[in-house]
């Protein structure tokens, strides 16, 4: 024992009256059993009474009262403690010491002693004489020992306890808590080599977890409450019920003790699991190598018991909540996505791991009429039912107004006008596709949402820049309801990606490095749509998105792309040049698409050249109509209607005109052209003989 260890055995001896020796202390040392000595420091001889001979195991005939013939007695380095511990005293003016040191006895064995001395000093300080008593302390540190060792074992199963009750708080599910509890950490360090639980459902406890590999009981996975099984019992009498030995386990339980017998159980404990005042289940502990349960180890286990319980009656009313709250988005989600010809569609909803797992995230699939499709996906603020209540009603009235025919950027104002009229204070973000499966041609609308993505059949992946306008339900607070759209051709095998900001955001991290993660992840994925969209939604797992997540793929494919002969139809507002731009775009996407041949060049520009005409001489927007005709020959016709009724003239522009050769031009190009006239106004129109496709 060091030094430190010593001076904490000191204690203060309490000083013999003046005058008193070593005959009061052999008095005084007789009395409470120990043994005595009187050393004068002068002499240097030291008196020991004949209980200090037994502790020092020294027969008076070996002892001359010379302190140093103890040498044989006391092992070396501690002779030198003891010495170093009564010189400090003596040097350092201290009227007792006390110190713990081993003793050899005659059968070379090692047992603890402990002294005591009273330091005796003159008028000037000088010492010159120490009364004390030594005595056998093998039991006392002994009695020390086991309580110490018995105070380490509880607290190491008291931190095992606090530490299982930390874990138990961030479980969610009941398999959670199961894992918390099987965890190498937790509850097998308290000595129980498995667990078993069950769960109280209908008057009936079903097995949730059923212990070591081979010890699941037949027909034990549903038992009745009234059962004699001890799961039973604790959950009838919702006290603990502790099993101290196998024939204990044998007689109380006849029935289970024989599918068990084999597993070495030599103990259990079994613990009824009560919230709110009901049990709601009960947890075993079974034990190898254990027999018997002292008061501590009872007290722990059932404060453990109590502590799982308010875990899982929090995971039983999570899951119920889950299950409710899953139900309410799935109902107001598309029950299922339609067959579209000429494309491939894939959805997918990640609900949120936070919160009641549920969101305004929603996706949607419509389809047009002439070979058209509308996308959707969009995100209701909030998470929690009303936001899905709201998504719910957002969705059904957008897909009403694409289904009516309203060009894009109508039915993204319109849906914002009916959100900010609804009784909420909710906005929406929102992203609308209107694609024409024949052409290619992809007219985008965005509100306030983030941009789609567009993979290449190479494997690589670009983002798509669309202009948008503010969120859903803001743009008519404001009165901006203004949608631009953008226009982009989507070519056979290339695949569209719309995703709500669950898929992309990180917490602490920038929007644009989320996109270009995301834009990263989806080059390295797979081709197929399906294993793509579940690759996605992991990598929202493992970075543990706290936000719901909403996501769309289409790919366009040819194969049964429709085939009605081809049709499209555009608007184009006057002092619009996006407008002209978008159309432009979408009559050389359509001409491209229906196989026209060298001729394709020569459509656009006489397609270009009349709305040009129809925009600069009328008041009104022009109406671009192309379709194919078929019959004798296959016909492509481009009608450009205008509100004016004055009908166009062919003349010559002369050497600097530089108007003039419109109608010349279409005269040239086209093989038939013709004025129609259509009520208020005309139609411009004209045909171009195109190869029949194979």
């Amino acid at each position: 024992m060091n030094a430190g260890a010593a001076r904490s055995g000191a204690g203060r001896f309490e000083e013999p009256p003046a005058g008193v020796g070593g005959g009061f202390m052999e008095t005084y040392g007789s009395k409470l059993g120990l043994g005595t000595f009187d050393w004068d420091l002068d002499s240097g001889q030291m008196h020991m009474d004949a209980r200090a001979h037994e502790v020092f195991d020294i027969r008076p005939d070996e002892y001359d009262g010379d302190p140093t013939t103890l040498a044989a007695r006391v092992p070396r380095s501690e002779g030198h403690r003891l010495d170093a511990m009564v010189s400090e005293a003596l040097k350092n003016g201290s009227e007792n010491y006390g110190v713990y040191f081993r003793v050899r006895r005659r059968d070379g064995s090692l047992c603890w002693t402990h002294t005591q001395g009273y330091i005796r000093r003159d008028e000037s300080g000088r010492p010159r004489r120490i009364i004390g008593v030594v005595r056998d302390a093998t039991q006392e540190l002994g009695d020390i020992r086991v309580r110490m060792v018995q105070a380490a074992e509880t607290r190491r199963q008291t931190s095992i306890v606090e530490g299982t009750t930390a874990a138990l708080a961030y479980a969610r599910t009941v398999q959670d808590v199961i894992d918390v509890l099987k965890d190498n950490e937790g509850l097998a360090h308290l000595g129980a080599a498995s667990l078993v639980m069950g769960l109280v459902e209908a008057g009936r406890i079903h097995l949730v977890a059923e212990g070591p590999a081979g010890a699941f009981v037949p027909g034990t996975r549903f038992t009745r409450i009234d059962e004699p099984y001890p799961m039973s019992e604790v959950v009838r009498t919702l006290a603990p019920r502790f099993i101290e030995s196998r024939e204990d386990f044998a007689a109380s339980y006849p029935l289970l003790w024989p599918h068990i017998e084999g597993l070495e159980v030599t103990s259990a404990a079994y613990l009824p699991l009560i919230a709110q005042a009901r049990p709601i289940g009960a947890l075993g502990l079974l034990y190898r190598d254990k027999t018997g349960f002292t008061a501590d180890e009872r007290n722990l286990l059932v404060a453990l018991g109590s502590g799982i319980a308010q875990s899982l009656a929090r995971a039983m009313l999570y899951e119920q909540d889950k299950d409710l709250a899953q139900g309410l988005q799935q109902a107001m989600l598309p029950r299922s996505i339609p067959g579209i010809p000429g494309a491939d569609i894939t959805v997918r909803y990640r609900s949120a791991k936070l919160g009641r797992d549920i969101g305004g995230d929603w996706y949607d699939v419509i389809p047009l009429p002439g070979g058209l499709v509308g996308a959707v996906i969009g995100d209701v603020q909030g998470h929690d039912t009303h936001a899905a209540a709201v998504m719910g009603q957002l969705r059904i009235v957008l897909r009403a107004y694409a289904a009516e025919g309203h060009t894009p950027s109508t039915v993204m104002a319109r849906a914002s006008v009916f959100l900010h009229e609804l009784d909420t204070d909710r906005f929406a973000t929102c992203l609308y596709a209107q694609a024409d499966l024949t052409t290619g041609v992809v007219q985008f609308v965005r509100a306030g949402h983030i941009d789609p993505l567009i993979r290449r059949i190479d494997g690589t992946c670009r983002r798509v820049p669309v202009d948008g306008g503010l969120p859903l339900g803001l743009s008519a607070e404001f009165g901006r309801l203004e949608y631009p759209v953008t226009t982009v051709e989507l070519d056979p095998g290339q695949t569209l990606l719309m995703c709500t900001d669950g898929l992309v955001e990180e917490p602490g991290a920038d929007l644009d490095d989320g996109m270009q993660r995301l834009s990263r992840q989806v080059c390295a994925g797979p081709r197929d749509l399906g294993e793509l969209a579940d690759r996605l939604c992991e990598a929202v797992e493992d970075r543990d998105g706290a936000d719901d997540a909403a996501l769309l793929l289409l790919r366009r494919r040819l194969s049964d792309a429709p085939t009605s002969g081809g049709r499209l139809k555009e608007h184009v507002a006057p002092n619009d040049p996006e407008a002209l731009t978008e159309a432009r775009h979408m009559i050389r996407a359509a001409v491209r698409a229906w196989g026209s041949g060298d001729r394709a060049d020569e459509i656009e520009l006489v397609a270009d050249e009349l709305i040009t005409n129809a925009l600069m001489h009328t008041e009104g927007a022009a109406v671009v109509t192309l379709r194919i005709l078929s019959g004798a020959d296959r016909r492509l016709r481009v009608e450009v209607e205008d509100s004016s009724s004055a009908l166009p003239r062919r003349r010559e522009a002369g050497d600097s005109g530089v108007s003039g050769r419109g109608l010349l031009l279409v005269d040239r190009l086209a093989d038939v052209w013709g004025v129609e006239s259509r009520g208020s106004g005309k139609c411009v129109w004209c045909e171009f003989i195109v190869p029949k496709r194979d």
